[in-house]
């Protein structure tokens, strides 16, 4: 796209994607367990947000041994959330506030509990045995079973589980509830696409795929490189992540399926974040899918061999990655995911901004232009409008449920020894572990912050729902929800400068690691300055030019030559 030429619009590119987990989001019946007419009920507090389109995490028929991420049947609800009319009414509720609904689509693989699993176990000759991966054991010297190959699952341990049934083993990257679907069976694809057009005519408007650039594997699933010595297995995503047909099915999904509805597809990209290999899945000329999750932004602070070694934040970090996507898009006609925070994350505000009670507004006000303002499709996790944060200090390892930080944690106590100090462990847990992303929903200051009338909601609330919740902020004007829609206003009436414009960084901050400064500017040179303070110290900042009226934030009306920021405060000037 030239500098001159009008944008190609699209419903999906200006769309605000609002992320529910429906677990935590809002309880109708006292359960403790957030569910679909609590959903429903909230509609019109998702479209007064700025909302015009709602992601819903897993809501299908699972044992949720990973909170749905292990489905048993893709056209069935998981019965705690409601039911199948549920899901209808929701549907029609959304399209009647111009909301458009996308699914969770869980297709690298099922639950062990699906009926394609159980036939495809029952033995050798099932005509569903090659839907999934099976391999004969291998056996060392002294004649001990050993799994096929040295894979580690993404959950710690093999990513084979042994099944006594057929003295065979099959391939299970996450959990051992959770067999990976063997993507090379044309039937058991015939079938996914049948399990998708189910739901697209029901009226979904598309598809989160997780796991998406796992379903094509290499075909003959050898040894991983040997990286960690010490480990009996190890990472093997050189072999299951991209794999030679990867783009094949893609392309086969669209002509089959996704070509034949108005509707949009996010994908999961884990492990390749490289510009080629996303290009190869968004460019335009490509037909494949319409954006990815690299997951780059929310890796940010993670360790170099795992996500809960440290390493902290940095602002570098940041505008790396905000330049790399924000750049390369335009040049192979890519659409970007803008986004900071979902269910597999902590939550930016505690990771990248500051959730001390000094700096908490201005820190979510500022994350949230910083995000308001670049060009793509904006993702809001449930809770962000409010400034939700991480979970305390105080929160002891018990109080934590979810099966990805607490495998790791157990693994590391067993290699330590019982009684050894594990505050290491538990400081990157409070800023990392999912469990802070899946924090239940905070609603008023009444008892688990409105979320359930049970004395046990499924998981912990936040310590903080008394100061922190929809209620109060709806009668405070200067609230983080009040900016948020004061943001999401600005981003739908200027979208050629914000949605669709050219991303800048101002070269005199470009090494700062406390001033993020760049110019947004659309196709006919509307401009637009946006500066954020990413520390607690007032930044004075200085740039050339004058600026037209203040378009977000509290700072100067008008900017000449230089401003002082106070710590995480952001602001926007309009050039114009």
């Amino acid at each position: 796209m030239s500098a001159s030429t009008p944008p190609d619009r699209q419903w999906w590119k200006e769309a605000v994607v609002y992320q529910i987990y429906p677990a935590s989001f809002l309880d109708s019946n006292g359960d403790g367990l957030g569910d679909l007419p609590g959903i429903i009920s909230k509609l019109d507090y998702i479209r007064s947000v700025g909302a015009t389109a709602i992601w819903l995490s897993p809501i299908f028929k699972s044992p949720q041994h990973d909170m749905g991420y292990d489905v048993s049947d893709y056209r069935d609800i998981h019965r705690p959330y409601g039911t199948i009319e549920d899901v209808e009414t929701l549907i029609e509720g959304c399209h009647e506030r111009g909301i458009k609904v996308l699914l969770d689509l869980v297709v690298n693989h099922t639950s062990h509990e699906h009926e394609w699993f159980k036939e495809s176990r029952s033995s050798k000759t099932s005509p569903k045995r090659d839907w999934y991966f099976w391999r004969d054991p291998k056996f060392d010297a002294d004649g001990n079973r050993k799994p096929p190959n040295n894979w580690a699952s993404i959950f710690g341990g093999s990513a084979w589980t042994y099944d006594k049934t057929t003295e065979q083993y099959y391939l299970s990257l996450f959990l051992p509830e959770q067999p990976d679907l063997n993507w090379a069976n044309d039937d058991m694809r015939e079938a996914t696409y049948d399990d998708m057009k189910f739901w697209l005519d029901k009226g979904a408007d598309g598809f989160r795929i997780d796991s998406m650039n796992l379903m094509s594997k290499h075909p003959d699933l050898p040894d991983a490189p040997v990286t960690r010595p010490d480990a009996e297995f190890q990472p093997g995503d050189k072999y299951f992540a991209s794999g030679p047909r990867m783009h094949e099915y893609i392309k086969e999904m669209r002509e089959k399926v996704i070509d034949k509805y108005d509707c949009m597809t996010v994908g999961e990209l884990g492990f390749t974040k490289d510009e080629e290999s996303v290009a190869s899945y968004v460019a335009k000329d490509r037909h494949e899918l319409n954006m990815l999750f690299t997951g780059d932004i929310v890796d940010m602070d993670f360790g170099p061999n795992h996500k809960y070694e440290r390493d902290d934040f940095r602002l570098s970090k940041l505008k790396a990655i905000t330049s790399r996507w924000q750049g390369a898009m335009p040049k192979f006609d890519g659409w970007n995911s803008v986004y900071m925070d979902n269910h597999d994350s902590g939550r930016s505000l505690s990771r990248y901004g500051s959730d001390k009670p000094q700096f908490r507004k201005e820190a979510a006000k500022m994350l949230a232009i910083y995000l308001g303002t670049l060009s793509g499709t904006l993702f809001l996790l449930q809770g962000q409008e409010i400034g939700m944060a991480n979970v305390p200090e105080s929160w002891k390892i018990e109080d934590y449920i979810d099966v990805e930080g607490l495998n790791y944690y157990n693994s590391v106590l067993k290699k330590r020894g019982p009684g050894v100090d594990m505050s290491d462990i538990m400081r990157e847990m409070r800023l990392k572990a999912r469990d802070n992303g899946r924090l239940p929903m905070q609603w008023t200051a009444h008892r688990n912050g409105g979320f359930t009338s049970s004395d046990k909601p499924w998981m912990r609330v936040n310590d903080d729902y008394n100061e922190w919740n929809v209620a109060k902020q709806e009668k405070d004007d200067d609230s983080v929800l009040a900016f948020w829609r004061q943001v999401l206003e600005l981003r739908q009436k200027e979208k050629d400068v914000f949605v669709y414009g050219r991303f800048d960084i101002l070269d005199e901050y470009k090494d700062s690691e406390e001033v993020f400064a760049y110019t947004m500017t659309s196709y006919d040179g509307r401009k637009a300055l946006v500066l954020l303070n990413f520390s607690e110290e007032d930044q004075k900042v200085e740039v050339k030019g004058s600026w037209g009226g203040k378009l977000l934030g509290k700072n100067v009306d008008t900017f000449e030559n230089g401003i002082v920021l106070k710590g995480y405060e952001g602001v926007v000037y309009a050039g114009w």
